[in-house]
């Protein structure tokens, strides 16, 4: 039997941040891992660069029931400090576009950097190891692992949610957590590619690989970053940001020309080329391709003089403002994260702990916390990692 201060379930950045915390504190660390290899979720991310935070990460960049949770753990360890871990390792690392920074050689260098931290604070790794059962007879956590038993004053649930399932990602943070008593928001896919079953399907199709600058609305909420057409419908940052608001059975509107008022473009066109096509005038407007196709779709065609303001506002309203009602999302298997899970109710926003399970706490993808694209879920894993390794 193994005994040890605190037991951390999953070596992700949630966890390992956690790890070299308690560590720091003199506490005997174990982290228990079924995967082969540490953080492999770090080591896909972003394109294998890995976006380790946001320099403008603030409570407004997540999504949560409880819009302030996250106010405390993003408060006391932020992006300045990550980064400060980043250069005290001499990792190299570039901002790119609204404040992402990444690794210029690999998301390697972060895993390195987590493990020799975690191994210099005196915690310990055991990977390839399942567990069976989780109970609390008395003070102590009791884990029947595929390594014996493990006991622990503190038990740290960093197990993530189930996106990306190829990864060995399940929901067993969810099924820990209802055993002793929490409450769980439903959870779903987030930051995930939105699909099409009618017309619009067959339009993705035949765009498929065409990108455009677009802006992206759901109700009040709106994204201004790159589209991408699919043969399933539609990707790319703006949609995957819209997807963690977008709602089964509503509509989401598609400016395809931000910046332009295609109604007033096209009346100038008018009344400067009153001979041109309106498909001509379009493909200014719009990539070329993506201009013809629409132009077909929407039977789009004739003289600029020979057409009413009635007809060249219809084709604006398409291009500023196109309504399409999505059948779905790619779900779990291309999901960059999950929406919802352990409810922030049951848990303290300053050291993650269950308010009625002494020694129990949740950090990262599995707490009802979720970022926007771009880094912040990373930072929402190093500091509610920090917050709970500062206690357990």
């Amino acid at each position: 039997m193994t005994r040890v201060d605190v037991l951390i379930l999953g070596a992700g950045a949630a966890g390992l941040m956690c790890a070299i915390e308690a560590g720091k504190r003199g506490r005997s660390v174990l982290v228990l891992d079924h995967a082969k290899r540490a953080a492999d979720k770090i080591r896909i991310s972003g394109g294998g660069r890995c976006n380790f935070t946001n320099i403008h990460a603030s409570p407004a960049n997540f999504l949560s029931q409880n819009p302030r949770f996250s106010v405390s753990a993003l408060k006391r360890y932020t992006p300045a400090d990550f980064l400060k871990l980043v250069d005290s390792h001499r990792i190299p690392w570039h901002e790119k576009t609204l404040g992402q920074l990444f690794c210029d050689d690999s998301a390697q260098d972060i895993i390195t950097m987590l493990l020799a931290e975690m191994e210099k604070a005196g915690g310990k790794l055991w990977l390839e190891t399942g567990f069976t059962d989780i109970s609390k007879p008395d003070d102590r956590f009791v884990i029947e692992t595929s390594r014996g038993r493990v006991e622990a004053t503190s038990l740290v649930v960093a197990t993530g949610g189930p996106s990306i399932p190829k990864m060995g990602a399940t929901g067993i943070g969810y099924d820990i957590a209802k055993r002793f008593g929490l409450k769980v928001v439903p959870p779903r896919p987030a930051l995930v590619p939105l699909t099409f079953s009618d017309a619009n399907k067959a339009l993705c199709q035949k765009l498929a690989g065409v990108s455009v600058d677009a802006i992206v609305r759901f109700n009040k909420t709106s994204f201004r970053e790159g589209l991408l057409f699919t043969h399933r419908g539609l990707s790319g940052p703006s949609i995957l940001q819209i997807s963690s608001y977008w709602r089964e059975g509503q509509p989401i509107s598609v400016d395809l020309a931000p910046g332009t008022d295609v109604f007033a473009a096209l009346k100038d066109a008018k009344q400067a080329q009153g001979r041109q096509d309106i498909r001509t005038a379009v493909g200014h407007i719009l990539p070329r391709r993506l201009a013809e196709e629409l132009a077909t779709e929407y039977g789009l065609g004739g003289r600029l003089a020979d057409l009413s303001d009635k007809v060249l506002r219809q084709t604006a309203d398409r291009l500023n403002a196109w309504s399409l009602l999505p059948a779905g999302t790619e779900g779990y298997r291309t999901a960059e994260v999950t929406l919802g899970g352990v409810d922030t109710d049951d848990l303290s926003s300053k050291t993650m702990a269950a308010i009625n399970v002494p020694g129990l706490y949740f950090i990262g993808e599995v707490v009802d916390v979720t970022g926007h694209l771009g880094g912040f879920n990373f930072q929402w894993a190093w500091a509610s990692g920090h917050a709970a390794g500062a206690s357990a």
